[in-house]
């Protein structure tokens, strides 16, 4: 999909919609969900900028945070939560057009994802609590370029296998604001070496080498029940002897 030439149809409105080309693009996509750390998220952007004032004017984040369980008060209440941080940060650093986050709050056909996550300088995953973290990977297989830089929360399944990504605490917002940094200066030879590892890391463990693992797994476990089997009776036999 990436490779794809009406890739660049998707670009132009993303371009559309950030309403200038920013100099620097950091992206989060996630469910709104109080495992995803969104919040925390953007208290590193935040940090980030009280930090290094260079930034302000040249760096967006752009959150897309899908719905989820509207039916459900405590989700909505963290849905008006994210809002007004939002509202609160951009009128504390934003100026005449520029504001630092853009919080997309729909959700995103996989063409639109695609095209998003080519565009970014840095994709930023501060999950508190999480399975694989499939957008993880998806970030990675997108970029066909070889450039990029994923941070990635420790606690992700992901972040046993993408070992290339900047690994964080997403519970500690200065080690965020540090990573997020870090990503944007890292040299261009670290970013693509970092990039091909972790893509030569997705195109081998793919659904195939999860199913022979799992299958594997499972023959490993027929084995040792029928090493059990053999024990209990030889077990019994000499029970039975005595």
């Amino acid at each position: 999909m990436a490779a794809k030439p009406d890739i660049a149809l998707s670009t132009a409105q993303w371009m559309q919609e950030l309403g200038s080309v920013p100099e620097i693009l950091g992206v989060g996509i996630d469910r709104i969900d109080y495992t995803k750390g969104i919040p925390d998220r953007l208290q590193a952007i935040d940090r980030l900028l009280e930090e290094h004032p260079s930034y302000v004017g040249r760096l967006r984040f752009l959150q897309v945070g899908v719905p989820s369980r509207t039916a459900i008060d405590d989700y909505e209440e963290l849905n008006r939560a994210l809002i007004q941080q939002v509202d609160e940060l951009n009128r504390k650093w934003g100026h005449a057009s520029w504001k630092p986050i853009v919080f997309v709050h729909r959700h995103i056909d996989p063409q639109a994802l695609v095209a998003l996550y080519l565009m970014a300088d840095f994709c930023l995953i501060s999950s508190l609590h999480d399975g694989m973290n499939l957008v993880a990977k998806e970030f990675v297989a997108s970029r066909i370029d070889g450039d990029g830089v994923l941070i990635l929360s420790a606690f992700t399944g992901a972040a046993r296998e993408l070992t290339d990504a900047l690994i964080v605490n997403p519970f500690a917002i200065d080690e965020m604001a540090a990573a997020i940094g870090q990503a944007i200066n890292m040299r261009a030879e670290e970013r693509r070496r970092r990039m091909n590892k972790m893509r030569s890391v997705v195109a081998e463990h793919n659904v195939y080498r999860w199913a022979g693992n799992i299958l594997s797994a499972l023959s490993g476990l027929g084995e040792l029940d029928g090493a059990v089997h053999s024990a209990r009776r030889s077990l019994a036999f000499a029970e039975a002897a005595q």
